[in-house]
């Protein structure tokens, strides 16, 4: 028995089919929108070297450097002709895929910004890459994405851990 909702003639299994369909894009928009992600990220993490503390610039270096590595490597999985038959695969995307687009778009901070809030965003910003590239190596089937986000994964991980260890000794510790 299919139920009808309103008077759109939309039938609960079609509702349902839309939703997936909606939670899916081809590996080409994906790359399109990771490549947009760390480059702003980059953008964003060297303007904002000479406006931190001194405490806590080279951590923004190192985050800025990290970003470019992302955005090389998939700049160059773009273009790699070995992903070429699947550049139009349709791949599952993660439920709070808006996330990480939203970050494609940069926050205003003022001229003198103040290291806890750095910090925040970029913990924020580390942890919804993390778990949008954890969700695409799930969906995406084996081969050279399939990698990539894997190991992106375990990368913003890593930078996740590492921005903890300091928010915590500049919060708590009263330093780093």
């Amino acid at each position: 028995m299919t139920e009808h909702k309103g008077d759109y003639g939309v039938c609960e299994g079609e509702s349902h089919a839309h939703q997936l369909l909606a939670g899916k894009k081809t590996l080409q928009e994906i790359l399109e929108v990771a490549i947009a992600f760390e480059k702003t990220a980059f953008d964003f993490y060297t303007a904002l070297v000479p406006k931190v503390s001194k405490r806590i610039r080279y951590l923004v270096e190192e985050l800025a450097e990290e970003e470019q590595t992302h955005y090389r490597l998939f700049t160059e999985l773009a273009a790699n002709p070995a992903i070429q038959e699947q550049i139009q695969a349709e791949i599952t995307t993660p439920v709070d895929d808006h996330r990480f687009s939203d970050f494609v778009h940069m926050p205003d901070l003022d001229e003198a910004p103040d290291d806890q809030s750095i910090l925040q965003y970029a913990l924020y910003r580390e942890h919804a890459a993390m778990e949008q590239y954890r969700d695409l190596a799930a969906n995406t089937p084996a081969g050279p994405a399939h990698d990539l986000f894997e190991y992106l994964a375990n990368e913003e991980t890593k930078h996740k851990r590492e921005l903890e260890k300091v928010y915590y000794a500049l919060v708590h510790s009263g330093g780093v």
